[in-house]
């Protein structure tokens, strides 16, 4: 660079949200609140309460829940490694792979440093509490420390002597260090949640729910994440509101409980298109049997299907019915149906759970295709779908999943629930014309005068407080441009105080829709404004 010549100064990186995830920003924000307070108003009738579980877990509990074979645990999960375990790892390699040559203390002086290191990394990957261990290798670790305090010692009683003995005593030392450091059973990766019927089940197990009266209703509602193609409607951060039913028995009239509660939802939301689909899948003594005999069906077709299907022929033949390629519809339609194969047992609570339905007013359509890939599964499954989201138009699936809670660790345990796709819900109420409120003001005060000022700060606390949204300007602006801002920011009406509001105690209201305005006192004042937003809503 030449003399003179002015290094060109950087731009700064201009950020912008990772793609599959973004902003929810108000009004917006105004309509999830309304939906979400909706979830909260009719779920909590019904005696569910809420819950709100971590937002990463166990990798292996999501593995074990959604399967190993699913797209969403070998393809689509967010996981993490922890950074202190990943230390952990690496420092226990080194020390299998290290070399102590015979003789050299400064070898064994490094090993028990490396040993001391693992020693402190386990600890704070443990915040301290070493009493975590106890189930993955409390003895082990016991043992590995013992071992590494005989080393220190040794080395520092021998390091000047080199003889047979001494040096034998120090490699079986290391071997023991070894083999302890491998007994230990240290951290797991972490995910981040991809479904949150997982996590419930496992808050159930851990906090021995089951001692409680049975069955406990819980809902919940928050972010999940998938690492899938973004699309209309789906973001690689979205949310979901769900419910479960676990424990207890599995009455036909809990499924339909739980349904009719959905239903209510929506219908309380007034979404637009909706259409409810049910199903049986049977239990673990009639499913298997469709199973092999839908396996045995697609073979004969097997050259008709695309690879995916191919694939799940093997893996999972149930999941072929989900297929959406034009091609393979016709061969799909030939398919035996489940309903034509449940046991006796399963038929008829498949009977019993449309006849509550019914009784209930709650209408549904029977579709022998939707299915759960899962053993878990059984019986009930069900769909909702609404209008608005063109040809992927579900906002809510759910279904009975009696072997689950069994699956992770817990007891026998009957359960069902579902899980409603908020992004798709909120959007399915837009594209049917119910745009979010606008975020308008009650009151907009306008003053003018440092009198005035200390009277409009004391006016919009007790307004507040009286529940009115307030917006109360930082300085002092004329008359017309406090109006001009008022009506900007959709105001209702807005506080006139200036000297002579202040002098006689009497403050002007200025209704923004008509332009009419009166005075009052400020007892009077905030009556008015709760009959005319009464009046309003």
């Amino acid at each position: 660079m030449s003399e003179g010549a002015v290094k060109k100064e950087e731009k700064p990186r201009r950020f912008q949200a990772i793609r599959g995830t973004r902003d929810l920003l108000p009004p917006e924000t105004s309509q999830w609140n309304s939906v979400e307070q909706t979830a909260h108003e009719i779920f909590t009738t019904f005696g569910f309460g809420e819950i709100r579980p971590p937002v990463f877990e166990s990798t292996e509990l999501f593995a074990r829940s959604v399967g190993m074979d699913t797209d969403i645990v070998s393809k689509e999960m967010y996981t993490i490694p922890d950074g202190d375990i990943e230390h952990i790892y690496g420092l226990r390699r080194s020390l299998v792979e290290w070399e102590i040559k015979f003789g050299d203390f400064r070898d064994a002086e490094l090993f028990l440093g490396l040993v001391v290191t693992l020693l402190t990394f386990i600890k704070q990957a443990h915040e301290d509490d070493l009493t975590q261990f106890e189930d993955v290798g409390m003895e082990a670790l016991a043992d590995l420390t013992s071992a590494a305090k005989d080393l220190s010692d040794l080395i520092s009683a021998s390091s000047d002597s080199k003889d047979t003995e001494t040096w034998n005593r120090l490699i079986s030392l290391v071997d023991r260090i070894r083999l302890a450091s491998d007994r230990l059973e240290i951290g797991e990766d972490m995910s981040l949640r991809p479904e949150a019927t997982a996590s419930v089940c496992r808050s159930y197990i851990e906090h021995g729910m089951q001692q409680l009266p049975q069955p406990v209703k819980l809902y919940y509602m928050g972010p999940m994440f998938r690492r899938e193609r973004p699309q209309k409607g789906r973001y690689r951060q979205f949310y979901q509101i769900g419910a479960e039913v676990l424990g207890g028995s599995d009455a036909p009239a809990i499924d339909a409980e739980v349904i009719e509660m959905v239903m209510m939802f929506f219908d309380r939301l007034e979404l637009q298109g909706v259409q409810l689909d049910l199903n049986s899948i049977g239990c673990r003594e009639c499913r298997p049997k469709y199973v092999e005999l839908l396996r045995a069906e697609l073979l004969k077709v097997k050259d008709k299907l695309g690879p995916d299907s191919q694939r799940r022929i093997e893996t999972n033949p149930l999941r072929v019915l989900d297929s959406k390629l034009e091609s393979e519809q016709g061969i799909i339609a030939t398919l035996p149906r489940i309903a034509d194969h449940l046991c006796e047992a399963c038929a008829t609570h498949y009977a019993a759970v449309k006849h509550q339905l019914e009784r209930r007013g709650v209408f549904f359509r029977e579709n022998w295709r939707l299915v759960r890939g899962l053993d878990y599964y059984m019986r009930t499954t069900f769909e909702i779908t609404a209008q608005g989201l063109g040809s992927q138009n579900a906002v809510c699936g759910g279904g009975r999943y009696d072997g689950l809670v069994e699956l992770l660790g817990g007891p026998p345990t009957k359960g069902i629930g579902f899980a409603i796709g908020e992004d798709r819900l909120i959007l399915s109420l837009q594209e049917s014309g119910k745009a979010p409120a606008q975020l308008g003001r009650d009151v907009y005060i306008a003053w003018m005068g440092e009198r005035a000022h200390a009277t409009a700060i004391r006016a919009a606390k007790d307004l507040r407080k009286a529940g009115f949204s307030v917006e109360l300007p930082p300085v002092e602006q004329k008359f017309g441009k406090a109006l001009g801002q008022a009506d900007k920011l959709g105001a209702k009406h807005a506080l006139i105080l200036g000297d002579n509001e202040v002098s006689e105690g009497l403050w002007t209201l200025k209704t923004l829709a008509d332009g009419s305005q009166a005075k009052y006192t400020e007892s009077d004042l905030i009556e008015h404004l709760r009959k005319s937003k009464s009046l309003s809503s």
